[in-house]
């Protein structure tokens, strides 16, 4: 069984990132799963009536590549999500490639509990989304 790094195995300043260009058919799938049906992801005519111009992805969609990043790579499999807080900074539209990024700030030993900077860029390195989650990492199994 594969388990994520435990927090005496963590350190502050670590990070880790994953990468995915966003395709139409992404924000689709995010729609028909979520029920979020908001014409500003789904229909081009209504979005180009929009400050945007066209059609943006979803920015919990966004976000969701954070929740990719913490439950594969760190602290990894096995986290448990607390709390996330999000600033969406830019749209996202179909054909960015988004870099979600985990960077540990604080560790909290005692109440097994990691504090981490948050943040998606896009292929122009402007920020789309920033925040800070608080997550458990998972506990050495016992003996």
């Amino acid at each position: 069984m594969i388990i994520g790094k435990m927090i005496d195995s963590l350190s502050v300043g670590q990070t880790a990132q994953f990468a995915k260009t966003v395709a139409e058919t992404d924000i689709y799938l995010y729609a028909g799963i979520t029920g979020d049906f908001n014409p500003a992801h789904v229909n081009e005519d209504y979005a180009r009536g929009t400050f945007f111009k066209t059609r943006i992805a979803h920015g919990m969609l966004t976000a969701g590549f954070i929740s990719a990043v913490i439950a594969n790579q760190l602290p990894g499999p096995g986290t448990i999500y607390l709390k996330q807080d999000l600033n969406f900074l830019a749209p996202v539209r179909i054909g960015d490639t988004i870099t979600a990024r985990v960077e540990v700030v604080e560790i909290f030993m005692d109440k097994n509990k990691v504090k981490l900077k948050t943040t998606c860029i896009n292929q122009e390195n402007h920020f789309v989304l920033s925040g800070e989650a608080l997550v458990s990492p998972p506990k050495a199994p016992k003996r």
